[in-house]
């Protein structure tokens, strides 16, 4: 399977059993994704905004949440940890209702504990307006039986599917 589809299929099931993602950030697509690296994209809606009628910190506080969860899941685990550090750091206004929101989620760091994630976000014009990182405790997620860390492994990468 690749790391696309499997990254879809994880963030389906956070649509699916989650409480927050489906009603903040249900209109987010997942773009790209290969092992350690995932795209996302999200257009903003009156949902997403604050009192200024601009795009949130709160929403992207939990793009940085679900973005890192996405980043280890482009590694082969279905269940993804939880949380022990997260960090943002807003540069800028992330646009307006209508303006799209394009983000890049790396996995730094994939060890058996912990696995540590960054993230940049993009606005309309291209420009880095956010920033952030995520740290998840991994250790209990490698049980999973639907992990395909394996597949997904970077030596993996270069065989054909």
């Amino acid at each position: 399977m690749s790391a696309l589809k499997f990254v879809r299929s994880v963030w389906e099931s956070f649509r699916a059993s989650s409480g927050l993602e489906p009603r903040l950030l249900d209109g987010l697509r997942v773009t790209n994704a290969v092992p350690g690296r995932v795209s996302f994209e999200l257009e903003i809606k009156k949902e997403h905004t604050n009192r200024l009628n601009i795009l949130h910190g709160g929403t992207i506080a939990s793009m940085v949440d679900l973005g890192g969860s996405l980043a280890v899941a482009s590694r082969g685990l279905f269940a993804t940890g939880v949380s022990t550090d997260l960090n943002v750091t807003y540069l800028s206004s992330g646009g307006k209702v209508g303006d799209l929101v394009r983000a890049e989620v790396t996995c730094d760091k994939f060890g058996k504990t912990l696995a540590f994630t960054s993230i940049q976000f993009r606005n309309a014009q291209d420009e880095v307006f956010a920033r952030g990182s995520h740290t998840k405790y991994i250790s209990l997620a490698w049980k999973d039986p639907n992990n395909i860390t394996a597949e997904l492994s970077p030596r993996a990468e270069g065989k054909k599917e």
